[in-house]
């Protein structure tokens, strides 16, 4: 009996940057038996470039590590999550189905304490106007 050949398995390929074109997930190309099947890699949504954007703005000179970034994004979408789901309740106890810029911004008051919940409803407030009247 001949010994069994190994099978070829799929090869991850970069995107380059570019959006995938399937619409359902992952997509593979069919090809002739032998050939190698490739699989596009996952996206991963990130706050990368805008925690990077901010830190430029503030900190010109200072860089960030990859495991500070990871931390960073961690914490942005911790925050994120926590703004989101007491927004949500806020809404729900007043019979709303929608959850506007005011409940996003008593649920900020309830969550950052203090002066960084001042700071962040300045901010908020600054990019909705922004937002408006750009429309």
């Amino acid at each position: 009996m001949p010994p069994k050949t190994a099978e070829k398995r799929p090869v991850a390929v970069s995107t380059g940057g570019k959006a995938p074109t399937a619409t359902s997930g992952e997509k593979k190309k069919t090809a002739a038996a032998g050939d190698k099947v490739k699989k596009r890699k996952a996206r991963k949504e990130t706050y990368s470039s805008y925690i990077y954007k901010v830190l430029k703005q503030v900190h010109p000179d200072t860089g960030i590590s990859n495991k500070a970034m990871s931390i960073m994004n961690s914490f942005v979408n911790d925050i994120f999550e926590r703004i989101a789901a007491e927004a949500s309740k806020l809404a729900t106890y007043n019979k709303r189905s929608t959850i506007s810029s005011r409940e996003v911004q008593t649920a900020v008051r309830l969550i950052l304490p203090g002066e960084l919940a001042k700071h962040a409803v300045s901010e908020g407030t600054k990019a909705v106007t922004k937002y408006t009247s750009s429309k």
